[in-house]
């Protein structure tokens, strides 16, 4: 007997567990249901549309009604939103824009509603001029906005990917862009040391950066939005872009006994079935499970939600594959530049009170002797047995890679010791003989056998130094360039015939341009007996956390 199978919701879970629902089973019924007219697009190519780095908005549709019919025979019912659902009965109900209301019966069901654009109660947020971005109609009404003449200048509220995203693109359209993010930093994905370097991006590209300030009120001003914060600074814009984050979708399940999770996720198993018989969730909608922490949470990415759409199917079908977690992989091109990350961040850690350690290398994108390469900051986290909690990198070039190599690690147990020991592709036009992975991992290790005491730039910036010595270990000209205030030169190659200048009562803190000859220093003095810490990753890293966002007092960006 063929199965009848409701999927609510298309787009990266929903259409993926449609297709692999068909080639499972040829012969189950399978309805999709799409509120919208669309069920399938690349939803994070949408702000590269609007900015018109991709030209032809058809490129953005992955899958249509018709081609889902004739490729994989699925009844695709767009414009039709299910507003509940009785699990008891296993009938759903429907309200179509052609068939208005009625009932569907369901042998087992797949749900895949996504998620909102949070729009807070704020005064005036619903002023004409105000624009989330989560779908095709949404994108339509941007791009058709942006293309009027007379729209001079944005304010994007959200530092997240999407508001990141936005405003380069928007920037790129010869529109004057404000970022307003409340929390210290953009882009929570990244920790301090990182993130600034991103920062720095932004405003080297003539974008104005306002943190730590969240919006108070929006007002209509002769055909503009007026944007109060709460500083008191007030913006003045012909466009703005909500991106403050998105919340689950699921407020037609609230009499269906179908278990959420306390900020209304779906709640699920690691076979991701609800509490409901035969009914499976997927997407950015569910409540998943950390992969490093084993702990539960939410990931919006399209990634995990369309593996999370061929598990269901797989479980549907009886083949009992589960879902073993999501690490949060992401990354984002910045203009020039791309930063990405995996597995948890300090931020996180601390939260969880989970104990860590951190290294940070920076590195060449390839061999520094071939021409062509870049500057890569990359960051290792791992615990006191080497296991890698996680990892994010920033650069023009190679970033990608790097990450991809550590999220493939994680999620097959590695360690520290494990990065040592891959054998990736190396010629000079790519990589180096010690790949940047490599070299996290090497000084990592050096770090767990006690071979150097770490400390970071963060670190350094709060710790009491009253009982320290201050040692930049690097040449000449380079301490003439520019030093941490109190520090003795001292290059390393003359360390050994100068260590009569050293104080052996005090603690040596001591960093070179980016940490090696640091450690070779480090090395040297421990041996001799002195007590050292070595500040990670060197001069170069107190050059990204020194960057300084752009407040802007009082800005009205429409003059």
């Amino acid at each position: 007997m063929s199965k009848k199978v409701l999927i609510v919701g298309g787009v990266a879970g929903g259409a993926s567990a449609a297709a692999r629902l068909r080639r499972l089973d040829e012969f189950a019924e399978i309805i999709l249901f799409e509120r919208d007219e669309y069920i399938s697009f690349a939803n994070c190519g949408l702000p590269y549309y609007i900015g018109e780095t991709i030209k032809e908005r058809e490129k953005l549709i992955v899958q249509t009604p018709e081609s889902m019919k004739s490729r994989f025979n699925i009844d695709v019912r767009v414009n039709s939103e299910v507003i509940g659902i009785d699990t008891a009965k296993k009938v759903a109900r429907i309200r179509s824009k052609e068939n208005g209301e009625y009932e569907e019966h369901y042998d087992y069901m797949v749900l895949s509603p996504g998620a909102r654009a949070i729009k807070p109660n704020i005064e005036g947020i619903n002023h004409q001029r105000i624009y989330t971005l989560r779908n095709i109609p949404d994108t339509d009404n941007i791009k058709a906005y942006v293309d009027k003449r007379g729209i001079k200048n944005a304010v994007v509220i959200g530092g997240g990917y999407v508001g990141v995203e936005m405003a380069e693109n928007l920037k790129n359209r010869g529109l004057d862009v404000t970022i307003v993010e409340a929390a210290p930093h953009i882009m929570a994905p990244l920790d301090t040391d990182l993130v600034t370097i991103v920062e720095k991006e932004i405003l080297d590209k003539g974008i104005h950066l306002i943190l730590n300030d969240g919006v108070k009120a929006f007002k209509d001003l002769d055909g503009s939005v007026e944007i109060t914060l709460n500083s008191g600074v007030n913006l003045c814009a012909d466009l703005v872009i909500l991106a403050i984050g998105v919340s689950p979708d699921t407020g037609f399940l609230k009499d269906s006994g179908i278990a959420l999770g306390a900020r209304g996720h779906i709640i699920v198993n690691e076979k991701l079935e609800t509490n409901a018989p035969n009914v499976y969730a997927v997407g950015d909608a569910i409540e998943i499970v950390d992969f490093v922490t084993k702990l539960n949470g939410a990931v919006a990415l399209a990634g995990p939600a369309n593996k999370q759409g061929r598990i269901a199917a797989d479980n549907i079908t009886g083949l009992g594959t589960t879902y073993k977690g999501t690490q949060g992989t992401s990354i984002i091109k910045v203009f020039d530049l791309t930063a990405a990350g995996t597995g948890n961040n300090e931020r996180t850690l601390r939260r969880l009170k989970i104990p860590y350690k951190t290294i940070t290398v920076h590195l060449e994108s390839h061999a520094s002797y071939y021409p062509g390469g870049f500057p890569l900051t990359l960051k290792l986290i791992f615990n006191e047995d080497g296991k890698i909690l996680g990892a994010q990198s920033v650069g023009r070039d190679g970033v990608d890679k790097r990450i991809d190599v550590i999220a493939t690690v994680i999620r097959l147990g590695g360690t520290v010791d494990d990065l040592t020991e891959l054998e990736l592709c190396y010629a000079p036009p790519f990589s180096s003989a010690k790949d940047p992975v490599n070299m996290a991992g090497y000084v990592a290790q050096n770090v767990l056998a006690g071979r150097v005491d770490p400390i970071s730039m963060e670190q350094y910036m709060a710790y009491d130094q009253e009982n320290t010595v201050l040692v930049d270990v690097r040449t000449e000209l380079e301490f003439k360039n520019g030093h941490f205030e109190g520090a003795l030169n001292i290059p390393v190659d003359s360390l050994r015939e100068r260590l009569g200048e050293l104080d052996k009562d005090k603690e040596i803190l001591e960093y070179c341009q980016i940490g090696l000859r640091g450690y070779v220093a480090s090395r040297i003095l421990t041996q001799k007996g002195y007590k050292v810490k070595n500040i990670d990753g060197g001069y170069k890293s107190s050059l990204t956390m020194a960057v300084k966002p752009r407040i802007v007092e009082g800005l009205d960006i429409s003059k």
